[in-house]
């Protein structure tokens, strides 16, 4: 995966010379990448950017937790279970979804219509993930408990294969897999995140980062949320630069790329509290070890920080 092996940046002068960034398929970040703004925004201070790829965010999180990477974007779910098994993170911004880059699909031919339909039934999704919670909060809507279903852990490409096989009955996942689903397979919606609870996704710092040098980390959210600015604008843009970095197909991108925001913000208290719901939610049903408090690991961000 390309991570740096040594646990702490090097550092210069009280700064690092490298800035190591997680991030996942898709989203604005090949967009970024491209325009180099970041790289740009940190040369003058004599840093250099690393970019590193994960599948999806709880890897991501794993390697933030152990220094190899500094800073990264994930979804809602894996902070938690990184808080709950005392991972060294901070949330430092937010990115507030408008709730349709992921969403509960089924085979067009089935006969699941309803979140009730889903008793009995076997769901594919990621294990730790924002999927992983658009899944339970979905059940509990459709009035099924966890026990109710037969759930499948999977990663997306096993994901990807396990419901073009139909060996799995529906399956709870985010863009742009989900964009491949309806155009590829015509895999039919029975529930968005919107239509459950009011998702959110986050820039996650390794705590000591946070804790050396704060002044980079504001940074790096300024630099973040003014990409986000221009990719609201620049729709077309954004998916080119997508798909040309990931292979996926275009058509997909775009669905995928004109139903985002990239909004990047301060954790507010709404965002905060809809964190906890979902961490309380967790914690309700066993599924991390102990109850967490969220806002123990929020920092502050201030455009003073």
């Amino acid at each position: 995966m390309g991570i740096a092996s040594s646990p702490v940046a090097a550092q210069v002068q009280g700064k690092p010379t490298e800035i190591r960034i997680g991030t996942q398929k898709g989203g604005f970040f090949p967009a970024v990448r491209q325009r180099h703004t970041v790289e740009d925004a940190f040369k003058p201070l004599g840093i250099e950017i690393k970019w590193i790829d994960f599948q999806f965010g709880p890897p991501l999180l794993e390697a933030i937790n152990v220094g190899a990477v500094d800073f990264g974007f994930v979804g809602d779910s894996p902070p938690i279970f990184a808080q709950a098994g005392n991972s060294r993170i901070r949330y430092v911004a937010a990115v507030k979804s408008d709730g349709n880059t992921q969403a509960i699909i089924v085979p067009k031919d089935s006969p699941i219509k309803t979140l009730a339909d889903l008793k009995g039934k076997r769901v594919a999704f990621g294990k730790g993930s924002s999927a992983h919670n658009l899944l339970v909060a979905a059940l509990e809507k459709g009035g099924l408990a966890w026990s109710d279903i037969s759930p499948a852990p999977l990663a997306p490409a096993d994901a990807t294969a396990a419901f073009v096989k139909g060996s799995v009955d529906a399956w709870s996942i985010w863009d742009p897999y989900l964009s491949l689903a309806e155009l590829k397979q015509n895999a039919r919606v029975i529930a968005f995140d919107k239509d459950v609870h009011k998702p959110n996704a986050f820039y996650i710092a390794w705590t000591d980062f946070v804790e050396k040098y704060p002044s980079l980390v504001a940074k790096l959210n300024s630099v973040f949320a003014s990409e986000g600015q221009w990719a609201d604008l620049h729709h077309e843009e954004v998916a080119k630069a997508q798909a040309e970095a990931t292979g996926v197909d275009i058509e997909a991108i775009r669905r995928f790329v004109g139903r985002s925001n990239y909004r990047v913000v301060p954790l507010d208290n709404e965002v905060i509290k809809s964190q906890q719901a979902i961490a309380d939610r967790f914690a309700r049903l066993g599924l991390i070890p102990k109850p967490v408090n969220v806002s123990d690991i929020v920092w502050k961000w201030t455009s003073g920080s």
